[in-house]
């Protein structure tokens, strides 16, 4: 069940994070923050799990919901990129950890103390952390983090569609379908791509487009 139990178990404010898009070809690593300032203000009907247990537009109706909540301060969110030539330069795990820092760099409650999704430690000046595996379906400030960092990568990688539209990137997010991988092979790769990921790295020689 997915609720506040573990920032309950925390003194002080707690910070939920989560990241998308470590898995995918193309595209940058989305992490969101979400703090709850208040823990008993949360529509009782309204139902928050992990990202990828609701539908895309399940998800939107959800985010509208944040942002008006954030709007009356039950709780804030902040969001943290790291682009393909840091996830290439750096390797993932490790611009997952920069998209997280740059997060927390936007909050200015110095008192927190975070919950991530993973198996994963920031060690980030001196905050407290506690990492959870599978957090998203637990927590329910890791799981609102995770809709919001869905919701904009999705948001961000239709944007890239436009410029380059034969990867399919509006509907496969930049994860390797079938027909981003064929796209791949007849058209060469982007500047989103990314060039450390297998079938890239070895097609790394084709024409880049620009």
């Amino acid at each position: 069940m997915t609720d506040f139990s573990i920032e309950k178990s925390i003194d002080g404010p707690v910070i939920g994070l989560d990241e998308v898009g470590r898995g995918p070809l193309a595209g940058p690593v989305v992490s969101c923050g979400c703090l709850f300032n208040h823990y008993d203000r949360l529509p009782e009907n309204i139902k928050i799990t992990d990202s990828k247990k609701h539908t895309a537009n399940q998800r939107q109706k959800l985010f509208s919901l944040f942002k008006k909540l954030q709007e009356d301060k039950i709780i804030e969110f902040h969001l943290g990129f790291a682009s393909v030539s840091e996830i290439d330069e750096f390797n993932i795990l490790e611009a997952t950890k920069i998209s997280m820092k740059r997060v927390l760099d936007k909050f200015n409650n110095s008192n927190s103390s975070i919950i991530i999704d993973g198996n994963f430690s920031l060690n980030y000046k001196n905050i407290h952390e506690k990492s959870i595996i599978g957090g998203d379906k637990i927590s329910l400030s890791i799981a609102t983090a995770s809709i919001i960092a869905k919701v904009h990568r999705d948001r961000l990688m239709s944007f890239y569609d436009r410029k380059f539209n034969v990867y399919g990137w509006k509907k496969n997010s930049g994860y390797g379908t079938k027909q981003h991988i064929n796209a791949i092979h007849e058209n060469g790769i982007t500047v989103q791509h990314r060039k450390t990921f297998e079938p890239i790295k070895s097609l790394s020689k084709q024409k880049q487009h620009s």
